[in-house]
C-alpha cells in the first residue's frame, strides 16, 4: 500500500512538472506571437489586436462548416441545404426516408417543381423495369447500361484512393457506371469490377504521349479493358466552363503523377480547351478518331454556353452522316462541380440545366438526331425529384458527383480543394483517408442508387406511367411568380422534327 502511495506521488510530481513546462511553453509561444503581431505590418487586425486578432482567421475558416449546424434551417444554404443532404445520408444508410407533419419546402417559391399526379396512378404490381437503351449503334462494341443513374466524373487525385475504391465496389453492386473524370484510369477504378466511362480531358491525362498529345497506343491499351465501356471527350465542365481542371501540387503524389503522365509535386492545370480542336468539324474528327481506335461508344461533355452552336453541330452531323455524331452528350450544369474553380466561373458562367437541357433536347429533336444521340445530364441532381425532373425534360441518363460524395460521408465542409477534407474523400493525406472505410462506404453507394431509383419510380407511378423514362414534360409543373404553377410543356414547348436540316457552307 505504501509503495502504491509513493508511486502515485511520483506520477503526480512528474505530471505537475510536465504541466508546468507545457504552460511555460505556451506562455512563451503566446508572447512571441504577441510581439510578432505587434510589429508586423501586413495585417491591421493582428497589429491592432495582437494575439486576439489571430482568432479571426480560425473562426472564418470554421464558419462555413459550423453554420450548417448552428444557424441554418433545413431549407437554407447553398450549394445543398440540410434537407437535401439528409435525404442522401438516409438513403445511403438504407434508413426510413419518410417524414411527418407536412412539407418544410415553400411550395409557393418560384422555381419549385411539382409533379402532376394521375387520378389513377399505376399499381406497383403493374410497374415495369426501365427499358435498356443502346449507346453507340455504329460501334463494334456498343454499350447497353443497366442503370439510368450513374457516377459522374471525379478524378483520382481530386478523390482519395479509398473514395475511388468505395465508389468502384458500390457501383458494381448497384449496376451503374463510374466516370473516371479527367485524371486518367487508375487501378482503383477497375478494382470493384464496375462499368467504366473513360473521360479524356483537355490535358489528355492517361492517354497522352510524351508531348501531351492524344496517343492512339494509350487509347488501345485502355480500350482493351472489358470494363471500359465508353469514352467521353470533355470540352468543359459546369464548375469552370472556359477553364481546365485544377489539381493543386499538394495533391499530386508520385502515383497520381504516374497515372496522369505529369511531374509529381506540381500543380496539375489543364488547358482551357483542346488545343487541336478549333472548329466543330475538328471536334467531330476527334470523336471519330477515338471511336475508330477504341471500337467503343464515344461522346462529348460540356456545359452549354451557346445554344446556337447546337444548330451548327447538328448541321455538320447531317452533312457528314449520322455515323459521325457523338454517341452521347453529357450536359453539365453551370451550377455543377465539386472541385477547385475560380469563384467567378462558379457563380456566373455557364447555363444551368433548367435552360440548357430543354435547349439541347429540342435541337436534337428538330434535327432528327434525338434517337441517335443519347443525352446524359449532370449538375446538382442528387435526389429523386431532380432526377425525375431531368427525365421529364428528356434526359436518357442522369449522372451525379456530389450526391455520391454525400453517400461516402461528405459533410459539405468546403475543403475539397485544400487537401484537408475531414472525411478523407478529397484528400491525399493518409491520416485523413484512414477514416474512410471502403467496405462500409461501398454499401452506402449501393443503397444510395437503389433507394434513389426506387423513389424516382414512385414519382413515375404517381404520374400514371409504368417506368421513369416514360415521364414527359406535361407530367410536371413549375411554380412561377405569384405562387401559381405552369406545366413544363407550356414553359418549354416540345420541339418537332424539321423537314430539312440547316444548310451551312461545307469546308
Amino acid at each position: 500500500m505504501q509503495t502504491l502511495t509513493h508511486m502515485a506521488i511520483w506520477f503526480a510530481n512528474i505530471f505537475g512538472v510536465v504541466m508546468f513546462v507545457a504552460i511555460i511553453g505556451l506562455l512563451i509561444a503566446f508572447a512571441l506571437m504577441f510581439v510578432q503581431d505587434l510589429f508586423q505590418r501586413t495585417h491591421a487586425v493582428r497589429r491592432n489586436f495582437p494575439l486576439i486578432g489571430r482568432a479571426r482567421y480560425g473562426i472564418e475558416n470554421l464558419g462555413p462548416f459550423m453554420r450548417q449546424y448552428l444557424y441554418d434551417t433545413d431549407r437554407d444554404r447553398l450549394p445543398f441545404n440540410r434537407a437535401e443532404r439528409s435525404w442522401v445520408y438516409r438513403a445511403a444508410k438504407d434508413l426510413d426516408n419518410t417524414a411527418a407533419f407536412g412539407s418544410t419546402l415553400n411550395l409557393n417559391e418560384p422555381g419549385t417543381v411539382i409533379f402532376a399526379h394521375s387520378t389513377f396512378p399505376i399499381l406497383e404490381a403493374l410497374a415495369e423495369v426501365p427499358k435498356p437503351l443502346l449507346i453507340g449503334p455504329f460501334c463494334p462494341n456498343p454499350y447497353t447500361p443497366q442503370s439510368l443513374f450513374n457516377i459522374s466524373g471525379m478524378s483520382f487525385g481530386a478523390l482519395s484512393k479509398p473514395a475511388v475504391q468505395a465508389l468502384s465496389y458500390g457501383a458494381a453492386k448497384a449496376g451503374c457506371w463510374m466516370d473516371t473524370g479527367e485524371g486518367g484510369l487508375a487501378p482503383y477504378h477497375l478494382e470493384g469490377g464496375c462499368d467504366i466511362v473513360m473521360q479524356i480531358g483537355t490535358a489528355k491525362y492517361g492517354v497522352r504521349d510524351l508531348d501531351g498529345k492524344l496517343s492512339e497506343e494509350r487509347l488501345r491499351e485502355i480500350a482493351a479493358y472489358p470494363q471500359v465501356k465508353m469514352f467521353e471527350l470533355k470540352l468543359s465542365q459546369g464548375a469552370k466552363p472556359g477553364k481546365g481542371g485544377i489539381l493543386p501540387a499538394v495533391k499530386v503524389s508520385e502515383e497520381i503523377a504516374r497515372i496522369r503522365g505529369i511531374r509529381p509535386g506540381h500543380d496539375s492545370i489543364s488547358p482551357n480547351r483542346h488545343p487541336e480542336i478549333n472548329s466543330t468539324d475538328e471536334l467531330l474528327d476527334m470523336i471519330e478518331q477515338i471511336r475508330s481506335v477504341t471500337g467503343k461508344p464515344t461522346g462529348i461533355k460540356f456545359a452549354l454556353g451557346e445554344p446556337e452552336w447546337l444548330d451548327e453541330l447538328c448541321a455538320r452531323i447531317h452533312l457528314r452522316g449520322e455515323q459521325a455524331a457523338p454517341d452521347f452528350i453529357t450536359l453539365d450544369s453551370g451550377d455543377g462541380g465539386s472541385g477547385a474553380a475560380p469563384e467567378t466561373l462558379l457563380d456566373n458562367v455557364g447555363l444551368t440545366l433548367r435552360e440548357s437541357l430543354p435547349a439541347l433536347i429540342d435541337k436534337l429533336t428538330e434535327h432528327g438526331l434525338r434517337e441517335r444521340v443519347r443525352v446524359v445530364v449532370a449538375g446538382k441532381l442528387i435526389n429523386p425529384v431532380s432526377v425525375a425532373w431531368a427525365l421529364c425534360m428528356g434526359a436518357d441518363f442522369v449522372n451525379s458527383a456530389r450526391g455520391f460524395l454525400f453517400a461516402l460521408g461528405c459533410i459539405q465542409a468546403m475543403q475539397c480543394n485544400k487537401n484537408t477534407c475531414p472525411t478523407g474523400i478529397t484528400t491525399q493525406n493518409p491520416r485523413l483517408q484512414r477514416g474512410l472505410d471502403v467496405e462500409i462506404k461501398a454499401e452506402r453507394v449501393y443503397h444510395y442508387v437503389k433507394n434513389l431509383l426506387k423513389e424516382v419510380e414512385v414519382v413515375a407511378h404517381s404520374c400514371g406511367v409504368t417506368e421513369p423514362r416514360q415521364l414527359r414534360r406535361h407530367h410536371a409543373r413549375m411554380v412561377v411568380d405569384g405562387g401559381r404553377s405552369v406545366r413544363l410543356d407550356d414553359l418549354f414547348p416540345p420541339a418537332t422534327v424539321v423537314a430539312e436540316p440547316l444548310r451551312v457552307v461545307e469546308k
